[in-house]
C-alpha cells in the first residue's frame, strides 16, 4: 500500500531562533521590515503579521526583533529530513517548509500508522521543532492535508471527500487567482474540480491541474529523494552561551537524531561518538571540550546514545561557556541483522545487557566497571585479571582454560586480593578458631620465570564449620623461620 506522511512546520521561522519560542519574551521575526511571525507574548502585546518594525517597538519596546533567515530554515529542514531517514529512505523536501515521507513499506516494521506518527512527532520534538502531520495515499494529498491540519486518511475515496472540502486557495498555483475564484463562488477544491478543465487551464495554467491530478491520485508523482552524505558530521550554533554542561543535552539530542537517520540510511551502527563543545573564538579562543562515548556493542538507537550523553554531561565541568556543538561518528560497523531466535531470551537480550554496562560506565567511570580476564596460569592470584568492561578482548584469550585436572579441583568463591598470614597456636593455624585440615594437599609450583611459588593448599574447617582455603609455604628459612608459614587465601560459600 502506498502511503505518505506530510509534515508541515508552520513555526519554523520562530523555532530556528529559539527552541522555547512559545515562552520567549517577545520574539518577533521580520521579513522585508514587516512582521512575519511572533511569539505568543508578542501577539498578546498586540503585534500582528504585516506590522512594521516601528509599530512593534511602539507596542513592545523590549521585543527581541530578528530578521528572517532562509539559510537557517533550510538547514533546519535538512536536519529534520536527515532524522526522518530512520523511518524510510524515501524522504523529500517540498515547498513551504513541508517534508513528504513515503512510509507505505514501513508500517509493519513500526507497528502501524498511529505508532509511526507518534514516533515521527517524538523525533520532531527531540529536534526542537513542532509541526502538523497528515497521512494520505498520495504525496500531494498529504501536503494539502498537512497545510490545513486535516488529519489522516488511508483510502482514495476518503481522500477525495477530505480534499473536496479544502479551500480553493490552498494550492499554491491557485492563490494568484483568489479574487476570480471568489467572484464565481468557487470556495473549495471540490467546486474547482467541477469547473470545465479546458477553461480552468486557460485561466490558471497547467500547474494547477497537474497538482490536483497528483493529489487525487490521477497522475504519477516524482520526487528527488534526500540522500545521506557518505560521512557524518553535524554542528549547531547555540542560541546563547551555556555555562553548565548539562544544558547542552537538548542540542546534543538534535545532533543524535540526525546521526540516527544517517546510520539507518547507510545501514550502519556506531561504536564511538565524540561530542565537541565549542568555546569562544577569536583572541580568547580555546580548544573544544571533547565528550567521548565508547560503546561495547555497536548501536543505531538514539535513546541509548542520549542516555549515555546525559550521564557524561552531568559529570563534565566546563572551563568556558559553550557557543556551539558538533557531533562526529568516529567508529562505524555494519548494522547487525535482527535476531533469528524464535523466542526472546530470558532476562533480556545480549544487547540489553551491553546497554546496561555502558550506562554504568557513563555514570561510574570506565575504571570502576571491570570484566574478568582469565589467564592460563596455575597461580591463583594470577589466574584472573580485571580490565575495563569496554576493552576489547580476543575470544581466544577470553576462552583460555586451565588443564582438565585443575578444573576439577575445588576453588573458593572468594579469593582474597592479598593472602593473610595466620597465627599458629599449638602447631595449628588459627583464624578465629583453630583450623582443622579437611582435604589432602594440592601442590602448586609455578612462576619460576618471575616470582617462584611453592605452596601446599588445603581446605580447612573452623569450629563454626566455615571452610577456608589456606596454604603452607614449602620453602622456609632457617632458625626462627624454620617453621612453615600458613596463609589464608580464600573463603568458600
Amino acid at each position: 500500500m502506498r502511503l505518505w506522511i506530510g509534515l508541515y512546520l508552520p513555526r519554523l521561522p520562530l523555532e530556528v531562533f529559539a527552541p522555547n519560542w512559545s515562552t520567549d519574551a517577545g520574539l518577533v521575526v521580520l521579513e522585508q521590515e514587516r512582521v512575519l511571525a511572533a511569539s505568543p507574548l508578542a501577539r498578546a502585546a498586540g503585534v500582528q503579521p504585516g506590522m512594521r518594525r516601528g509599530g512593534v517597538l511602539m507596542l513592545m519596546p523590549e521585543a527581541r526583533i530578528v530578521e528572517r533567515s532562509p539559510e537557517r530554515e533550510a538547514e533546519a529542514l535538512h536536519a529534520v529530513a536527515m532524522a526522518l531517514l530512520q523511518y524510510t529512505p524515501q524522504v523529500a523536501q517540498a515547498e513551504e517548509s513541508t517534508i513528504l515521507i513515503d512510509i507505505g513499506a514501513s508500517l509493519r516494521l513500526f507497528g502501524g500508522i498511529r505508532a509511526l506518527c507518534r514516533r515521527v512527532r517524538a523525533s520532531l520534538r527531540a529536534l526542537g521543532f513542532s509541526g502538523q502531520l497528515s497521512c494520505a495515499p498520495t504525496a500531494r494529498g498529504a501536503w494539502l492535508l498537512a497545510r490545513r491540519r486535516a488529519g489522516r486518511v488511508l483510502t482514495i475515496e476518503s481522500l477525495t471527500r477530505r480534499l473536496d472540502r479544502l479551500p480553493s486557495t490552498l494550492p499554491p498555483p491557485a492563490r494568484a487567482y483568489a479574487n476570480w475564484f471568489e467572484g464565481i463562488g468557487c470556495f473549495d477544491i471540490g467546486a474547482m474540480r467541477r469547473l470545465p478543465r479546458p477553461g480552468l487551464q486557460r485561466r490558471c495554467g497547467r500547474a494547477l491541474l497537474d497538482m490536483l491530478d497528483a493529489a487525487y491520485g490521477m497522475a504519477p508523482e516524482l520526487f528527488e529523494w534526500i540522500e545521506a552524505p557518505t560521512s557524518f558530521q553535524a554542528k549547531i550554533e547555540l542560541f546563547d552561551r551555556i555555562e553548565n554542561a548539562e544544558e547542552c543535552l537538548q542540542g546534543a539530542q538534535r545532533l543524535v537524531q540526525q546521526l540516527t537517520g544517517w546510520l539507518c540510511a547507510h545501514q550502519l551502527a556506531v561504536e564511538r561518538i565524540t561530542l565537541l563543545l565549542d568555546h569562544e573564538r577569536g583572541r580568547v579562543a580555546r580548544p573544544p571540550t571533547a565528550v567521548d562515548i565508547a560503546l561495547g556493542e555497536p548501536t543505531w538507537r538514539d535513546e541509548h546514545l542520549v542516555r549515555l550523553l546525559r550521564e557524561r554531561l552531568a559529570k563534565t565541568v566546563l572551563d568556558a561557556p559553550v557557543i556551539a556543538l558538533a557531533l562526529e561518528a568516529a567508529q562505524l560497523q555494519p548494522m547487525a541483522p535482527p535476531s533469528e531466535s524464535l523466542f526472546p531470551e530470558p532476562g533480556g537480550s545480549e544487547e540489553d545487557r551491553v546497554r546496561m554496562l555502558e550506562l554504568l560506565v557513563a555514570r561510574l567511570g570506565p575504571d570502576n566497571v571491570l570484566q574478568a580476564l582469565p589467564q592460563a596460569d596455575y597461580r591463583p592470584e594470577v589466574a584472573n585479571a580485571w580490565v575495563p568492561v569496554q576493552q576489547k578482548v580476543r575470544e581466544s584469550v577470553r576462552s583460555a582454560q586451565m588443564p582438565a585436572d585443575v578444573q576439577s579441583l575445588p576453588r573458593p568463591t572468594w579469593i582474597l586480593a592479598k593472602p593473610i598470614a595466620l597465627l599458629m597456636r599449638n602447631h595449628r593455624p588459627f583464624y578465629g578458631s583453630p583450623l582443622k585440615m579437611a582435604s589432602t594437599p594440592e601442590r602448586i609450583e609455578a612462576g619460576w620465570w618471575t616470582e617462584p611459588q611453592t605452596r601446599d593448599y588445603f581446605i580447612a574447617e573452623g569450629q563454626d564449620h566455615t571452610l577456608y582455603w589456606v596454604y603452607r609455604e614449602r620453602i622456609v628459612g632457617a632458625g626462627e623461620d624454620a617453621d612453615p608459614r600458613w596463609y589464608l587465601h580464600g573463603l568458600f560459600g
